[in-house]
């Protein structure tokens, strides 16, 4: 299969890619390296992604920046950038990519474990990740001949230096661990799934 993987240098994406580069062609994209760029942010951005890279058989989007920070110290510029980027990024990609994703083709999008357990300064990510999950859900009755999934991760251990004191008692996974989920989603016959790797 020819695999479109936005987000490609990030933990996740470098482990979907290692995981999937030996079975299948991968086309590596992300904002400022890889085989191809795309802001999500940007329509016409993502159109010329799809002009250049032409028909694929599966779009996955490991990508997608949400505010942290608690609710009353948060403004609605930041709360929005979450849901401009990672929510209506990766909605961008499914409205403008059906066009090139191939019959019996898959998107799987990226979710996260914030979406069902709440965490301290979460309620961006929270929002945006349930607004995500019942995107891929709804528009999974109305995709025809096309497939779409999400991956909902935990923390990963990659980056538990990092986040972890923002989840006390939360169970991480490897991004080889997850990187089966995008496998799962893509190979699969499945749609309208949220694959919880957590």
């Amino acid at each position: 299969m020819k695999i479109m993987v936005i987000g490609a240098s990030g933990t996740v994406g470098k482990g979907i890619v290692e995981n999937l580069q030996s079975d299948h062609e991968i086309i590596a994209v992300g904002r400022h390296s890889g085989d191809l760029q795309v802001d999500l942010t940007d329509s016409h951005s993502i159109q010329q992604l799809f002009s250049r890279s032409g028909k694929v058989d599966a779009i996955v989007a490991a990508t997608g920046k949400v505010h942290f920070a608690p609710l009353g110290e948060m403004n609605s510029t930041q709360f929005f950038s979450g849901l401009e980027d990672k929510l209506m990024g990766q909605v961008r990609l499914v409205m403008l990519g059906k066009d090139y994703l191939n019959p019996g083709g898959s998107f799987t999008l990226t979710s996260g474990i914030l979406a069902q357990q709440a965490i301290r300064g979460g309620v961006s990510a929270m929002t945006v990740n349930r607004a995500l999950e019942g995107f891929v859900q709804s528009a999974a009755l109305e995709l025809s001949g096309q497939r779409i999934n999400a991956v909902s991760p935990t923390i990963l251990t990659e980056a538990v230096t990092s986040y972890g004191p923002f989840f006390p008692g939360f169970e991480s996974a490897s991004a080889a661990r997850v990187a089966l989920a995008y496998r799962r989603s893509i190979e699969g016959i499945e749609s309208g799934k949220v694959y919880r790797v957590w």
